[in-house]
């Protein structure tokens, strides 16, 4: 899935109302330029400087599970709570949310695993993995978000959007995890993050009749 097959003109109306005019313009820009722009402009130069914990970030060490294992990892992981529900600052009378987020998985092991899965029990060729490890590259997987190795994070990764965990929001802040951001996405890499979200979570033409 990608932006190839998207009105860009229609996409401009989607712009958050809080950039300015030039703003809008270098995120268009951006835009028209996917999938070839997939590099160090999926992050803002600004990734450890105060701003809180913000949707999209990276966040190292994070308590996860991957049931039905019951055994808990500290991981590097992708924030997907929106930053209104998990800032701090949020007056909270009636319901606290917990932070949602899902593991950083790094790029070369997830082809070792997929090597040793289905290349090595002749399944799948090489070429068709590499196949499928390039279309990952470019986005065009629905339920898995890659990221170039940039900023803090220093391999190319990627995280698959159905294997989310959540926490208490106060244990996130006593445990000072907002002090661990390895980066957080610039305007352009946020509006990607935002488009495979929805293409993931929602499938407005499924085509699946339900039941009156």
């Amino acid at each position: 899935m990608g932006f190839d097959m998207i009105d860009f003109e229609e996409i401009k109306k989607h712009f958050p109302q809080y950039l300015s005019a030039q703003e809008q313009k270098n995120l268009l820009k951006e835009l028209e330029s996917f999938p070839d722009n997939i590099d160090k402009r999926l992050y803002s130069e600004h990734a450890r400087i105060g701003g809180g914990v913000l949707q999209g970030d990276g966040i190292l060490g994070v308590l996860c599970v991957n049931m039905p294992d019951s055994r808990m990892d500290r991981a590097p992981v992708m924030i997907f709570s929106n930053s209104c529900d998990i800032d701090k600052i949020n007056s909270r009378e009636y319901y606290t949310p917990r932070v949602v987020y899902a593991p950083i998985m790094r790029f070369h092991k997830y082809r070792d695993m997929l090597v040793k899965k289905l290349v090595n029990t002749k399944r799948k060729s090489v070429e068709a993995i590499e196949v499928h490890l390039e279309e990952i590259r470019r986005q065009r997987v629905t339920n898995v978000f890659y990221l170039p190795g940039e900023c803090l994070l220093k391999d190319d990764s990627l995280v698959f959007m159905d294997r989310m965990n959540n926490m208490a929001i106060d244990y996130f802040y006593e445990e000072k995890l907002d002090k661990k951001k390895i980066f957080s996405l610039s305007d352009y890499g946020f509006y990607l993050f935002l488009f495979k979200l929805s293409v993931h979570f929602t499938r407005v033409r499924e085509s699946v009749k339900r039941p009156a």
